[in-house]
């Protein structure tokens, strides 16, 4: 079975929040869908070692916000990679507050979605959580961020407690599909790859290619790996350059 084919379904990338007993929890999860339009009806898929996945049953009641596809990475590593358990997610993050009464993140998002619990489904490694939507806002008109374009972006794996989670070893060696460059780039390309190499960190799996460089760090493209001040964090879960390895 060719496991990248699961790669080839739609997600989008959202923000899912609760709170109980005054203690605010949230992660990012990228499995939500509508199920039925009268009443307004959503389902979200939850791993069951996450924190925040028993706080939502307690409490239920959750929201669900859409992040906006030019993302900010800080969120990403603070919801996603990172337990609700060890630090306040929600220091520094803009909220508000409608039906339910769970908190609605707004940063970096473009719409968002106040949701009442109705029914929870065991399905294994997951709780299937079937909500009511009581109320919904938009934010912006930009566009919203799609797991494709994540994964493409920063060439990241899904984390380990997400549904859509393979593997690394059932995908085997054969890298993921990409339109070929140009004739002319193809050797040029190599070149500065084999020179300067590519390094992931073992945390988040997020690939620093120096061709690339790191925009949101102020590091220009074509800087080596090897060249990053010492105190480079990663991007997405702020893991310091000993948590890099280099792509064999």
């Amino acid at each position: 079975m060719n496991y990248r084919a699961f790669h080839k379904l739609s997600y989008g990338l959202y923000i899912i929040a609760t709170e109980h007993e005054g203690e605010k929890v949230g992660y990012i999860g990228n499995t939500a869908f509508q199920v039925t339009s009268e009443p307004s009806k959503i389902a979200i898929s939850s791993n069951k070692d996450n924190y925040s996945t028993q706080k939502i049953i307690d409490s239920k009641k959750f929201s669900l916000s859409v992040l906006k596809k030019e993302v900010e990475t800080s969120l990403i590593g603070k919801f996603g990679f990172m337990s609700s358990s060890d630090i306040d997610k929600f220091d520094g993050v803009m909220t508000k507050r409608s039906v339910t009464g769970a908190p609605i993140v707004i940063n970096s998002c473009v719409a968002w979605l106040d949701c009442k619990v109705l029914d929870i489904v065991d399905v294994g490694t997951h709780i299937l959580i079937i909500a009511e939507v009581v109320d919904s806002d938009i934010i912006s008109n930009e566009e919203p961020l799609t797991y494709d374009y994540y994964h493409k972006k920063y060439k990241m794996f899904a984390p380990k407690n997400a549904p859509t989670y393979i593997d690394k070893d059932k995908l085997g060696d054969e890298p993921e599909p990409e339109p070929e460059p140009p004739k002319e780039e193809k050797k040029e390309k190599a070149k500065t790859i084999d020179e300067n190499g590519v390094f992931t960190c073992s945390i988040c799996g997020f690939r620093y290619d120096p061709e690339e460089g790191d925009p949101s760090a102020g590091i220009p493209p074509g800087t080596p790996f090897e060249d990053l001040p010492d105190d480079y964090k990663c991007p997405i879960c702020n893991a310091s350059k000993e948590y890099f390895k280099k792509d064999l």
